[in-house]
């Protein structure tokens, strides 16, 4: 996988996305199974994944009660593929009606939608992963804008000194930037370069140089 979307997979999971549901007297949180498609289109692409059910078992199915309900129940695992990667996850689903077919075919929707979501679950906190740890520290709440570009900022700035970058370099790259005349701070400059598999200050360089021609000596090395 690329780093975008290993970027993505690592990201913490909106707590505004995590519904809550009582089961046996306990409170569960999980994630909506559209959620959970709608996540994996983002994140991979619409033609960038692919579930199949390799095998759905019939546990239950039986009526119960004065009223004639048929309570259906089904396991089901299902194998979600990634560019090549394959996870697999197991789901229950339960169906109750008066008519026998409609409670199988929820509970196989059920069962399929659940192993799915336990599939794309090990791939990263936006498909749940995060609600397994008990502190839950990988859910946050959802962040503003202003908020989003100050942890992108501090994380541009983190990566520049890791790289033995000095902050009067970053202050000569954002003047020169400026003064060609191009609408990019040097926060998302050095993203891209980053992302084009630039490792240190002397890549950034070069790269500058490369596509910004018109950046003369974008800062000083050494």
């Amino acid at each position: 996988m690329n780093k975008q979307i290993a970027d993505e997979l690592n990201k913490p999971l909106v707590s505004t996305n995590v519904k809550q549901r009582e089961q046996g007297g306990i409170k569960l949180s999980y994630i909506e199974s559209w959620h959970a498609i709608a996540e994996a289109n983002r994140i991979f692409g619409w033609d960038g994944w692919w579930r199949e059910t390799n095998d759905l078992q019939l546990v239950q199915a039986e009526q119960k009660g004065d009223k004639g309900l048929w309570y259906v129940s089904y396991l089901a695992k299902s194998v979600v593929t990634v560019h090549g990667v394959s996870r697999e996850g197991m789901g229950f689903g339960q169906g109750i009606d008066r008519d026998l077919g409609k409670a199988h075919e929820s509970a196989v929707k059920e069962a399929e939608s659940d192993a799915m979501k336990r599939a794309l679950m090990t791939f990263g906190n936006p498909f749940g992963l995060a609600l397994y740890d008990k502190t839950q520290a990988n859910v946050v709440k959802e962040i503003t804008k202003e908020e989003a570009d100050k942890v992108f900022r501090d994380a541009i700035a983190i990566k520049w000194r890791n790289m033995g970058g000095k902050p009067s370099q970053f202050k000569q790259l954002m003047t020169s930037l400026q003064e060609a005349g191009h609408t990019v701070d040097a926060y998302c400059f050095v993203d891209h370069a980053l992302q084009e598999g630039c490792e240190t200050i002397e890549q950034i360089y070069h790269y500058a140089m490369s596509v910004k021609p018109k950046l003369a000596n974008p800062f000083t090395l050494g």
